[in-house]
């Protein structure tokens, strides 16, 4: 796959003759790894320490979405008038641009990692509610008929057959909400004040994108990457909960 991205990224250079300040060539994406930063340290160590730094305010904020998400799900599932009061809201709060809202939220909270995770949370927890409320109701008519000829009661339904059966609906959820975590991260680290993460590389590499485009293109890899890692260990936990899956589980998301 990496090979075949290789030759189709020269090739088009090639025959389209694109110029350089558009579409750099690859060994000088690889490259600008490699050189030397302002104190002397290699720009790959710097650019893994920016990395961390967005990947911790990421996972922070993944974990507050999600949970909070999870909250409100079981709380929609479980009260129909709730859910009237309060879904309106939340789907509301997906209409806003986060770039309108990011800046707000560090104003408010400041600078430090705690507003970028805020605003990694702000697109999480919006996937997790919907799909875990839709799953939490997608219940085999059969089984739930049967665990009430069982006398069982909400908490043992609700641990037993309506849990374990949105599982795949909440992994679908997450997938999705792996990767927009990061992507909030990157935005609440562009406004002006933050000092680290893969935002104020961004814009730094963005100023000096006619004269060095390879930067910006390896800033870009770098942020990619963790969503990128992000998702797939989402999925490997999946693997490992997910023994099943419903036909339908998460089509809304895929």
């Amino acid at each position: 796959m990496i090979a075949a991205l290789a030759v189709v990224w020269e090739g088009s250079k090639a025959l389209f003759a694109i110029p350089r300040y558009q579409l750099p060539h690859l060994h000088e994406i690889l490259a600008d790894f490699l050189r030397e930063g302002a104190g002397g340290e290699r720009w790959l160590w710097i650019m893994a320490q920016n990395a961390g730094y967005t990947a911790l305010e990421s996972l922070i904020g993944f974990a507050l979405g999600s949970g909070a998400g999870l909250v409100l799900a079981i709380g929609f599932a479980h009260s129909r008038l709730l859910e009237r009061g309060l879904l309106p809201y939340v789907v509301a709060s997906q209409t806003v641009p986060i770039l309108a809202i990011a800046p707000m939220v560090v104003v408010w909270l400041g600078t430090s990692w705690f507003s970028k995770a805020v605003i990694a949370a702000y697109l999480t927890f919006f996937p997790v509610t919907v799909n875990m409320a839709r799953g939490l109701r997608a219940v085999d008519p059969d089984a739930l008929a049967l665990m009430r000829a069982l006398a069982a009661n909400s908490r043992q339904v609700f641990l037993k057959l309506r849990f374990p059966a949105a599982l795949p609906y909440l992994f679908t959820a997450l997938r999705i909400s792996a990767t927009a975590s990061v992507i909030g991260a990157i935005v609440g680290e562009l406004p002006v004040g933050s000092r680290f993460g893969m935002g104020v590389e961004i814009i730094n590499a963005a100023q000096y994108y006619n004269s060095w485009p390879a930067r910006l293109w390896a800033v870009d890899i770098v942020a990619a990457s963790i969503g990128i890692g992000f998702y797939h260990l989402v999925a490997a936990v999946e693997r490992h909960v997910v023994r099943w899956r419903p036909a339908d589980a998460g089509d809304q998301w895929q």
